[in-house]
C-alpha cells in the first residue's frame, strides 16, 4: 500500500504524460483520490475478487482497488496514451494488475479473471449503458460477475432504479431490476472530474440475484417491454396491439387492465404478462 502511496498526485501524471481528457473517449476523470478510494469501498469486500475495472484514464480508481485489497485488477483502456501511467501502478503492485489496450466492447475479459469477480468502474460515457445492457443479458444466468459499481451520468442512474409511475421508468430499469439489485449508493457534482462534465452523476451497484426475481422468458419479456415502452403513452391493449387474438384476455390474466400504460405496469406484472404471451409458459 506504501509503494502506492509513494506514486505521483494524478495532476502531474497527467502532466507528464498529456492525459488531457478527450470527449471523443467520452473521458472525465477523477483527480481526488480520496474520493476514488472512497468508491471502491462502495463495491464492497475486494481482498478475494478479481476486479474488472474499465476505462481506468490516468488509474486514480485503479490505485483505490488495489490501496482497498483487491486480489487482482484488470484494467482495459482504450486509450494507449494512458498506458504509461497505469504501468507505473503495476510496477508499484507488481503481479496484482493487469492492464490490456483494447476497447472493452470489443474484448472478452473473461479469459483474464478468476472468480469471483467484481466489476468497479468510472465507464465513459459513451458506451456505459451499452456495457451494462451486456453484463445484465448474458446467455446464462448466474452472470460472471458477483456486483456492478458504476459511475453513470444521474440521468441514467435513475433511470435504472425508477419504480412504476415515474417519469424516468422504463425499459433499463426492468432489464437492472429483474436480475439484480441497484440502488444509488453515491451522488456527484460535474466538479469532482476534470474536465467537469454539463451534468451531475452517480454510483450504482448492483448485486447480481441467484435467479430472475419473477420467471419468465428472456426474450419474450424484452420484446413484450420493448413494445410497451415504444408507445408509452397508449394503452397496452393499443400498444401491443396484434401481438395475439386475445390479447385482452392474456393482459388480465397477467392481473394488468388493458387500459393501463407501461409506466404503471410493475416488473412483476411483465414478466407474468411474458409467461402468458405466445410462446410464455403458461400461454394458452
Amino acid at each position: 500500500m506504501s509503494r502506492i502511496d509513494s506514486l505521483p498526485p494524478l495532476s502531474e501524471v497527467i502532466a507528464t504524460h498529456g492525459l488531457a481528457a478527450r470527449k471523443s473517449l467520452g473521458q472525465n476523470f477523477i483527480l481526488d483520490l480520496n474520493l476514488t478510494a472512497r468508491i471502491a469501498r462502495l463495491a464492497g469486500d475486494l481482498t478475494e475478487c478479481d476486479v474488472l475495472e474499465i476505462g481506468p484514464g490516468p488509474g486514480g480508481l485503479t490505485r483505490g482497488l488495489l490501496a482497498e485489497g483487491a486480489r487482482r485488477v484488470l484494467a482495459i483502456e482504450k486509450d494507449a496514451r494512458c498506458m504509461p501511467a497505469l504501468q507505473e501502478i503495476s510496477d508499484a503492485m507488481p503481479g496484482r494488475l493487469q492492464v490490456i489496450n483494447a476497447d472493452a466492447l470489443d474484448l472478452d475479459p473473461l479469459q483474464y479473471l478468476t472468480p469471483p469477480i467484481r466489476v468497479v468502474a468510472n465507464l465513459p460515457y459513451n458506451v456505459g449503458t451499452e456495457l451494462l445492457i451486456r453484463w445484465l443479458t448474458p446467455k446464462d444466468w448466474p452472470p460472471f460477475w458477483q456486483s456492478l459499481t458504476l459511475m453513470f451520468q444521474r440521468e441514467v442512474a435513475e433511470r435504472i432504479t425508477a419504480t412504476p409511475g415515474s417519469k424516468a421508468y422504463g425499459r433499463l430499469a426492468l432489464l437492472s431490476q429483474w436480475r439484480a439489485s441497484p440502488r444509488i449508493v453515491l451522488g456527484l457534482p460535474p466538479e469532482a472530474f476534470t474536465p467537469p462534465p454539463k451534468v451531475s452523476s452517480a454510483v450504482v451497484h448492483f448485486e447480481a440475484l441467484p435467479e430472475p426475481r419473477f420467471p419468465a422468458d428472456p426474450k419474450i419479456l424484452e420484446w413484450v417491454v420493448a413494445r410497451a415502452f415504444n408507445q408509452r403513452r397508449k394503452m397496452l391493449r393499443a400498444a401491443l396491439k396484434g401481438s395475439a387474438p386475445d390479447l385482452e384476455d392474456r393482459l388480465i390474466a397477467a392481473g394488468i387492465k388493458p387500459t393501463d400504460r407501461a409506466e404503471t405496469v410493475s416488473l412483476e406484472q411483465f414478466c407474468a404478462l411474458a409467461r402468458h404471451m405466445p410462446g410464455g409458459s403458461e400461454a394458452g
